[in-house]
């Protein structure tokens, strides 16, 4: 598995842009068609399909990390905020796995779904 990251200007407060990242009703809007949350464990749902992650670890505003449980121990995807010290804008850095012949198709799918958010927020 190889470890790529992706970085994306938001225009949005941080705490709306967290809320999508983190929480079950924001996922929903453009993440999954539809997400649950069992303690630290979120289900999403595309379809007819499921998937499971595990809430690694959040940080308020921050980061959320979570780790599907199809994949191994040592992966997840990470959403990072993070604030330009020169201009202020609110950067979303979002980290993840792939094989090494399926990184481009992990980037082209990430990149569609965060200009999905950024509809969402009217970014």
């Amino acid at each position: 598995m190889i470890k790529y990251e992706l970085e994306f200007q938001i225009r949005s407060s941080v705490n709306i842009l967290f809320n999508c990242l983190s929480t079950p009703s924001g996922l929903s809007e453009w993440f999954a068609d539809d997400v649950n949350c069992n303690r630290d464990i979120y289900i999403f749902f595309w379809g007819d399909s499921e998937q499971q992650a595990k809430l690694i670890a959040n940080s308020n505003n921050y980061f959320v990390k979570f780790r599907w449980l199809d994949f191994p121990e040592n992966t997840f995807f990470e959403f990072r905020i993070e604030i330009d010290d020169i201009t202020n804008d609110v950067i979303l850095k979002v980290t993840d796995f792939a094989e090494e012949d399926e990184v481009q198709e992990g980037k082209d799918l990430w990149t569609s779904q965060i200009h999905t958010l950024m509809k969402q927020l009217g970014s």
